[in-house]
């Protein structure tokens, strides 16, 4: 199932992923729900093989948001994106993904398409703020689990002056 692309308005912030710069970081919205993932049997047999629960985590980022729950660990997106805004998130952080809802990265990860760990893995948008709107990522996505959306820029500001 595609990300919704009403999910500022119809998801509410539950967490904010930072960057270690101490100036970028991206919201997580949900409630997510189980969807292109949670239907893939090797997404499933990875879960499985780290003792791991497959539940629903939201969708990070914001303007550059990637639905975690419909990303099928793929990686089209971080192989088109010609400015690496996304990296796998568990060659930095190998911890389970909704640990990552309010978690720090450096933003070190792999951008290799195929560095993924495993398909527990999820293309994270650390580098949101480097976007330069190309939709590269978003027309290669095979779930279309992205949605870049420059206007959604409004709702990260509110949630910032919100959460102030």
């Amino acid at each position: 199932m595609p990300i919704d692309p009403e999910f500022p308005r119809n998801h509410q912030v539950f967490g904010r992923h930072n960057h270690a710069d101490g100036k970028h970081y991206h919201f997580v919205w949900g409630p997510g729900s189980p969807s292109d993932a949670s239907s893939s049997g090797e997404v499933r047999a990875a879960y499985a093989a780290r003792n791991e629960e497959l539940v629903p985590v939201g969708v990070h980022g914001t303007m550059v948001a990637v639905d975690w729950d419909s990303c099928i660990a793929d990686g089209a997106c971080i192989q088109a994106c010609p400015v690496s805004v996304f990296q796998w998130y568990r060659t930095e952080n190998d911890v389970p993904a909704v640990d990552m809802v309010n978690a720090t990265s450096y933003g070190n990860g792999s951008t290799g398409k195929e560095e993924r760990l495993d398909s527990t893995d999820k293309s994270d948008p650390i580098r949101e703020h480097e976007c330069i709107w190309c939709m590269a990522c978003v027309t290669v996505c095979p779930p279309k689990a992205v949605k870049v959306d420059q206007s959604n820029l409004e709702f990260h500001q509110r949630e910032t002056f919100q959460q102030q």
